[in-house]
């Protein structure tokens, strides 16, 4: 199972390096960022072009990464002003263009790093987040393979003085990010989002590790062994009914770097102990800085939740563990009731803690996460109210905020209050879409529409938004935000000005964090991978940090501006360091597009460019043989009987001017006879639409209808009915948009060849110099095509022609024998158009 699991990551992550590596472009001044790891077929799809100057940007192409054909041809560019360190942006939109396979992005003389467009691109992205988990486990950690903290902890603030600087049982769970605290406020909500993830996207998991985090299956997903971990840990947070702690460590952590297993930092002067905070409700803070607390619900509110969707999701895999946290989330949801509040992280010798203002959210899921478990509707109608007192999750649409002030960052009670009751409901869809118009306000103007303030862990928000958009669209079907969504999607995977991913080893051979804030990297140089990192900060802020050094060089300083900042530095604390809460935080998202792109791997059957297929069911391996002819035939008769000897059924596509010559009517009727698709090429071999201009068409209307009429009146004297031929393929396979909305208008549905092969250079003839292609180059390409595209050639339009000029004497139909025998051993059958 794991060897399977690799190969299917393997479709994505084994590009070869030259796709990914910084191009060298005509100009420096100028950038073309991509998605590195790739656009699901059906989604939407853009480029960014930044640039210091002010180019004229009029159209792009994408080309083939494999071949360098023009595999699209588009005007469709947004032009935008000032912004950040540039002074032009574009956006270059190809959402239309949905063909799988390896791409670039060409604009000028600039030229992208290359993608995939296909349905598994994201598959085995929401597990790789686990390993970053995995990383972060305090007590046993498999990436070490050794223990940490295992004294923990003792407790400070209990009300009752005898107990007071005792011990406590407080192993386990996640260090915080690259120190080692460790928090309910986060853990809680990384547990709910794992769990959450799951619960959504089943099939987006697999098991391939046990319950310590080693590699081996245990027939459990490993989603819920990582939410079991943290689970773990908040029931020894939360030992009895009415107690619980927040806090696990303090700032007096941040003593610099060193291994967790090796962390010698003592609180109490005598032993290895470490502090873990009783939730009292009021402020607290060792030194002269203190906290802002007023109760106890936030904090409340996260246990019940977690521990109420936990009961559910365990019951099947620890029954009795499932029983024991279904009744600590009934007496944490009290709790939270009788305290109302806000419980925050605890300051130590610094002013620094996570100010988390807001608390109806956490128990308007947890109202909700009782009425689920307990069917007892005074729950909902809790959960409803609470749900009213906050409308909107306040950083949406704000230029800034406190660090963690408005937490956790996506309201998942709205979404929950939104699906139980799809007409009541209406008011939290209203709600989810006040906070995604919002953020959308605030990034309209910028290419890369990103409408997230800038703060500290800004890329915990895109996870968010991107959260929120996503189940805004499952409860609504509105189209309105999904190019935000896709563009927010983008910026983690490189489509920012950095050109950089936000997730350590996500794509393998891509731009991502390869020296992240994290000792186990900085002391040991192991590689990490699964992290989110915090992300960029506004520039103001970055300039007040204490403690900051780039210490490696900015290998994006043409990239940097007062208006924001990234460093790949270990010394930028601030941006570059991990997080466990924002990793978890895009389980969600990540496997949704994942059961997406199966999804539209199973309803996908054909491809379309410009309003014409141009592949069939990539799910299905066979493959559509078609012919055109237009001014030759000299392969009419070698290719008919090649066809019939092999019992294969092809498609042919012949102008009028062929049908009528009366020198192959005799090849024509045997090819009817055997049962072969015929179907019309124009009947005088028009040239339909402009070789420079594409989008400039060459016909009219009148003369596209009456010459397309006259190729089927010669079609009729070979018993081919109109209706019988439905399907149609432009002469010189050259069209536009206008030319394939004329063709649906006559009845008929317009189809090209798939590109990416070469097979349609079968027509070049040696004096053509560079443009000239041999058989045997052909073949090879076919066959290299089919082993480097995810989907083979299942689907594909395979063109040739039935006759070239005398001039090419490297006839390609000599080959076709051997290539129908290849690629039938290969496991395709192959299928004409009609049937």
């Amino acid at each position: 199972m794991q060897a399977n699991y690799k190969i299917r990551l393997s479709v994505f992550f084994l590009f070869s390096l030259f796709l990914f590596a910084p191009c060298l472009l005509a100009e420096e001044s100028s950038w073309i960022r991509i998605n590195q790891l790739g656009y699901l077929p059906n989604s939407v799809k853009a480029a960014v072009l930044v640039s210091k100057e002010n180019p004229e940007v009029e159209h792009f192409v994408l080309k083939d990464a494999a071949t360098g054909d023009i595999a699209w041809y588009s005007t469709d560019i947004k032009r935008f002003g000032k912004w950040g360190p540039f002074q032009s942006g574009f956006r270059l939109d190809f959402t239309a263009f949905n063909l799988p396979g390896t791409y670039f992005v060409e604009c000028g003389s600039f030229r992208s790093p290359g993608f995939v467009i296909g349905n598994h691109v994201y598959d085995g992205t929401a597990d790789f987040l686990l390993n970053y988990m995995r990383q972060q486990r305090c007590g046993y950690n498999p990436f070490i393979d050794d223990s940490c903290h295992t004294h923990d902890g003792f407790i400070i603030y209990h009300p009752d003085p005898q107990k007071d600087s005792t011990y406590i049982d407080a192993r386990g769970g996640w260090h915080d990010a690259s120190d080692y605290l460790q928090y309910v406020t986060t853990s809680a909500n990384a547990v709910f989002q794992m769990l959450f993830a799951y619960q959504q996207n089943p099939g987006s998991f697999r098991d391939l590790y046990d319950a310590n985090g080693r590699k081996g299956p245990n027939g459990i997903p490993d989603i819920l062994d990582e939410a079991k971990w943290g689970l773990d840990w908040l029931v020894r947070m939360n030992p009895e009914k009415d107690v619980m702690y927040n806090q696990l460590a303090d700032d007096r952590d941040h003593a610099g770097f060193r291994l967790p297993n090796l962390d010698t930092t003592s609180y109490n002067g005598f032993d290895l102990r470490r502090p873990v905070y009783y939730c009292t409700g009021k402020p607290q803070g060792i030194s002269k800085y203190k906290n802002n607390s007023t109760g106890i619900a936030s904090t409340a509110g996260k246990y019940a939740s977690a521990f109420a969707l936990g009961s559910q999701l365990l019951a099947k895999f620890y029954p009795d563990f499932a029983r024991q946290i279904w009744q600590k989330a009934i007496e944490a949801y009290d709790f939270g009731l009788r305290n109302p509040g806000v419980c925050q992280t605890a300051p130590g010798k610094a002013p620094y803690y996570y100010e988390e203002d807001n608390w109806a959210d956490d128990m308007e899921l947890a109202a909700f996460q009782m009425f689920a478990i307990t069917g007892n509707s005074a729950h909902f109608a809790e959960a409803y109210e609470y749900g009213r007192s906050e409308p909107v999750t306040l950083w949406m649409g704000a230029d800034t905020a406190s660090h963690y002030q408005y937490y956790p960052f996506v309201n998942l009670g709205h979404y929950y209050l939104a699906y139980e009751n799809p007409s009541g409901g209406r008011l939290f869809r209203e709600l989810m879409e006040e906070g995604l118009e919002k953020i959308y306000l605030r990034g309209k103007d910028n290419p890369f529409l990103i409408g997230i303030p800038f703060i500290w862990c800004s890329n915990n928000l895109v996870a968010a938004a991107l959260t929120q958009a996503r189940l805004y669209h499952d409860l609504t079907k509105e189209k309105t935000y999904l190019e935000m969504e896709a563009a927010l999607r983008d910026w983690l995977f490189g489509c920012n000005p950095w050109g950089t991913s936000m997730i350590i080893g996500l794509p393998q051979n891509g731009v991502f964090p390869k020296d992240p804030h994290s000792a186990l990297t900085h002391f040991m140089g192991w590689e990490l991978s699964g992290g989110l990192v915090d992300g960029p900060v506004y520039g103001s802020i970055f300039s007040r940090l204490i403690g900051i050094t780039i210490y490696n060089g900015d290998e994006f300083a043409p990239f940097q501006s007062d208006l924001v900042v990234y460093h790949d530095d270990y010394g930028d604390y601030s941006t570059n360091e991990p997080t466990m809460d924002g990793t978890a935080s895009l389980s969600y998202y990540l496997s949704s597009l994942e059961a997406l792109g199966k999804k539209s791997g199973i309803i996908q059957k054909d491809v379309y460019d410009r309003g014409g297929i141009i592949r069939r069911d990539t799910s299905k391996r066979e493959i559509y043989l078609a012919f055109t002819g237009g001014d030759f035939f000299d392969g009419g008769v070698m290719i008919s009987n090649t066809l019939r000897n092999l019992n294969v059924k092809a498609n042919f596509f012949f102008t009028g001017d062929l049908y009528r010559n009366r020198l192959f009517g005799t090849v024509i009727r045997s090819l009817v006879k055997d049962g072969h698709y015929l179907g019309a090429h124009s009947d005088k071999h028009l040239l339909y639409a402009d070789w420079s201009d594409r989008n400039k068409t060459l016909v009219t209307k009148e003369e596209f209808m009456s010459d397309l009429e006259a190729n089927y009146s010669e079609m009729e004297r070979f018993g081919i009915a109109k209706g019988d031929a439905e399907f149609f393929m432009p002469p010189y396979e050259w069209y536009n948009e206008e030319i394939a909305e004329w063709t649906a208008e006559a009845g008929l549905k317009l189809v090209n060849f798939t590109p990416g092969t070469l097979s349609n250079a079968d027509y070049t003839t040696p004096d053509m110099g560079e443009k000239y292609v041999s058989s045997d180059s052909i073949y090879n390409r076919i066959l290299g095509y089919e082993q480097k595209d995810p989907n083979g050639l299942n689907g594909f339009i395979l063109l040739l022609h039935i006759g070239t000029d005398p001039a090419r004497t490297d006839k390609f139909y000599y080959k076709l024998h051997e290539l129908i025998n290849e690629l039938s051993a290969r496991g395709y059958s192959f299928r004409r158009f009609g049937d």
